[in-house]
């Protein structure tokens, strides 16, 4: 019997880490949800990203507590042991790392069907390398999450058109936001890596043209305790901005994106949280490439701003932005604020 013509089943879906990448599983439960409604999927992920999910039908959220109770070999054990008591039929593991690798051995001990996404590791180190690179577009995560599914059984088609819909914002933001009456930008200068993220000299000639106009209220998001010091430093300058982080929580922050006009982000988590919502998202890109199969769900391509190959032919140099050749360190700066401009009003003057 193929798996979906069980009358019931409960499947089991992984992924814990990263913002981006929690996130964008996000279009493929929609669209395995919207074909598949009789089944019931738990989501197994970190606390932090439990609000992601809260919108999608017949989705439920199981916390792992990664640095406590489920930490080490020991704390899997006991992971499994809970999820075992779940009535788990299948296995969709998006992760596939060391954890859920040993999660992978234990349900097929139980005789559990378990399936992985192939990470295309062997293409990826071809488009990253400086020798011999093959420099063409890879498969899209969200193509390799739905893959998983595929091979369970459960085909689903990805139409761009599995978006979160649009969050009411509660009178706590309102009140610390301002009303709605200017176009929202949000703005989310960092990344986890250098080599991602665009100089702050020429992110600030772009808030310097914005906040003159008067026609914007620049919305700053990030996370932890050193981007927030610097963006309140940046909010400070500007009298049309705010700085959300520290200010509001994750599901704030999240009501707060739906509601944007625009996002400009670097290739990080925040350009995938815009995107679950059908906000246009510029994205900026320096040793990275949307060829790696990251780009923003749903995102007109023309949206990518990229760094110059021309002078820094070796880009990509890495897929999350770890590795920098020499010389490579300042390959966003090939990007002039002037586009970033033009295309902010291009966007907003369609809307």
């Amino acid at each position: 019997m193929a798996q979906s013509e069980k009358q019931t089943s409960h499947i089991l879906v992984i992924r814990l880490s990263a913002m981006g990448d929690v996130a964008m599983t996000i279009p493929v439960l929609l669209a395995f949800t919207q074909k598949y409604p009789e089944l019931r999927v738990t989501v197994l992920t970190k606390a932090f990203f439990k609000p992601l999910f809260s919108k999608i039908p017949n989705v439920d959220v199981f916390v792992a507590d990664v640095n406590g109770r489920h930490k080490g070999f020991l704390g899997i054990w006991r992971l499994y042991k809970v999820l075992e008591n779940l009535g788990i039929d299948t296995v969709a593991d998006l992760h596939n790392v060391l954890r859920s690798n040993i999660l992978k051995l234990l349900f097929r001990l139980k005789g559990i069907p378990f399936f992985q996404i192939d990470k295309g590791r062997f293409e990826k180190r071809a488009l990253t390398r400086i020798k011999n690179k093959v420099f063409k577009p890879l498969k899209t995560t969200h193509e390799r999450y739905a893959d998983v599914f595929v091979r369970m059984g459960y085909p689903i088609e990805l139409t761009k058109t599995e978006f979160l819909p649009k969050n009411e914002i509660n009178s706590h933001v309102v009140d610390l936001v301002g009303p709605h009456s200017n176009k929202w930008i949000g703005i989310a200068p960092f990344a986890a890596f250098q080599g991602k993220m665009y100089p702050l000299s020429l992110l600030n000639e772009v808030l310097d043209e914005l906040n003159k106009t008067n026609d914007y209220k620049i919305l700053f998001f990030g996370g932890g305790f050193t981007e927030q010091e610097l963006l309140e430093k940046m909010a400070a300058d500007y009298a049309n901005s705010f700085n959300t982080v520290g200010k509001l929580t994750f599901e704030e922050q999240l009501d707060l994106i739906s509601n944007l006009d625009l996002m400009l982000s670097m290739d990080s988590g925040n350009a995938h949280l815009a995107a679950l919502y059908a906000i246009p998202t510029i994205t900026l890109w320096g040793v990275t490439h949307p060829y790696a199969g990251f780009y923003p769900y749903g995102q007109d391509i023309g949206n990518a701003l990229l760094a110059d190959r021309d002078l820094f032919p070796f880009i990509p140099t890495s897929i999350y932005g770890k590795k920098v050749p020499p010389g490579y360190e300042n390959a966003m700066a090939t990007i002039p604020p002037y586009r970033i401009l033009d295309k902010i009003k291009d966007i907003l003057e369609k809307k």
